[in-house]
């Protein structure tokens, strides 16, 4: 595959050297930093393959606002609603691909989250998320797609943030959410059910950043065979 980076920071560092490992070819980047690789200002200017865009929303939403037909996966967090509402408009010109987590694990754990909600509904759950000190938003992207699917699951229920702001017992509806931040942590993202005198823990961990660059060069892989749409990892494969 011909590949075109959307931003060239960590992440898309470490899909253009896996990428190169597997035999693809970057074609370009866009970025407002140098590289050793052509540099473009659309999507479709690289007559790429797919495009792969690990960047912010600053730069991806001015890109898919305009017209374009290159397949495209995104895994930028931070203004989740406005990015997914731009790609589904653009989907029927090309088909494009969204996760908060490119991570397929993190997927797994969203479904066996649903699954628990079906049958723990008596019990209190938070939801923690940690990562390096060097990350921007809070809650990560992904601890608010499983916050999602728990506000989903739960009729009446409600996110808690900061609970020192709260002054009264736990009410049945709350959703604890907490983001730590700190060191080299790659990401962890945690469901804890507590019951009476008992407690369940649904956890990912990340171990290294390659299984996120792993996950969108599979995500393009598969994409590129894809009819015009938009996909996730609930229809990807």
């Amino acid at each position: 595959m011909r590949i075109l980076l959307i931003g060239y920071g960590t992440m898309n560092k470490i899909v253009a050297r896996l990428a190169s490992e597997a035999g693809h070819e970057i074609a370009g980047v866009i970025s407002s930093g140098e590289t050793d690789y052509p540099a473009f200002t659309n999507i479709d200017e690289a007559n790429a393959d797919v495009a792969i865009d690990f960047s912010n929303p600053e730069r991806i939403q001015p890109l898919i606002e305009k017209d374009f037909q290159t397949p495209l996966v995104v895994a930028t967090t931070g203004k989740k609603e406005e990015i997914v509402s731009a790609l589904k408009e653009r989907a029927a010109q090309a088909p494009v691909f969204f996760s908060a987590n490119m991570s397929y694990g993190v997927h797994v754990l969203n479904k066996l989250l649903r699954e628990a909600l079906s049958q723990l509904s008596d019990y209190d759950l938070e939801l923690v998320e940690r990562h390096h000190n060097k990350k921007v938003d809070a809650p990560s992207g992904t601890l608010v797609k499983l916050l999602d699917t728990a506000l989903d699951m739960r009729d009446g229920s409600y996110p808690v943030y900061d609970r020192s702001s709260v002054s009264n017992p736990r009410s049945k509806d709350e959703i604890g959410v907490s983001a730590i931040r700190g060191g080299t942590i790659v990401g962890e993202h945690e469901a804890i059910f507590a019951g009476l005198d008992e407690v369940i823990e649904l956890k990912h961990i990340a171990q290294s950043k390659d299984i996120f660059a792993n996950g969108a060069l599979v995500a393009a892989e598969n994409l590129v065979n894809k009819e015009n749409g938009f996909y996730d990892y609930n229809n990807i494969f």
